[in-house]
């Protein structure tokens, strides 16, 4: 009997995830200043291919997917930094930040579709972790709503990027989707 696509991606997703707690794909950060926040999602390589990641499995995705799912990942983002800087960051944050960058790299080398209310809670909760790990990393003073709001800015241009590429052609997405998981192995293993 052959296995389903949605049991063959979540096995290696579930195989991959389970390598995550081997590296720490979020670092800290130097200055964080605007100019900080609009750079970290292009230098951060978990920000940046979950980024792309999103706007690729939307960009797949019909109807109001294609703008829910980048949004649920914003509205994640500002909730955890939310979260994050009032210290309430959960345990964890680490391993769900790496099997976030599998999961959406799965999802778009699938072309698996969800339905719209599991996708946004897919999007918004990987949004929420990596939200928290930045909100936990602001030392007290800094100008985290400069960082924050360049960071948002960024992200949603990412989003916007993925989209607009997966609309070229289902077969690119769905390679860049397979780039997408293999970068994340690669920061799983400290590589």
């Amino acid at each position: 009997m052959k296995a389903s696509p949605i049991l063959r991606w979540g096995g290696a997703a579930a195989l991959a995830a389970a390598c995550a707690p081997l590296a720490s794909a979020h670092p800290g950060h130097g200055p964080l200043d605007l100019g900080a926040g609009l750079l970290h999602p292009l230098t951060g390589c978990d920000h940046l291919l979950a980024a792309v990641g999103v706007g690729l499995w939307a960009g797949q995705s019909p109807g109001p997917a294609r703008w829910a799912l980048p949004g649920s990942f914003l509205g994640g983002l500002a909730a955890g930094a939310l979260a994050g800087l009032a210290g309430l960051a959960p345990a964890g944050t680490e391993l769900w930040i790496l099997s976030s960058v599998f999961v959406f790299g799965f999802l778009v080398a699938g072309a698996i579709r969800l339905p719209l209310l599991a996708a946004a809670a897919v999007a918004l909760a990987a949004g929420f972790f990596h939200g928290a790990a930045h909100g936990a990393e602001m030392p007290a003073g800094a100008a985290s709503a400069c960082f924050m709001a360049g960071m948002f800015l960024t992200t949603a241009a990412l989003h916007a990027g993925g989209v607009l590429f997966a609309a070229r052609g289902s077969l690119l997405a769905r390679w860049a989707g397979a780039a997408i998981a293999a970068g994340g192995l690669a920061l799983a293993l400290g590589a």
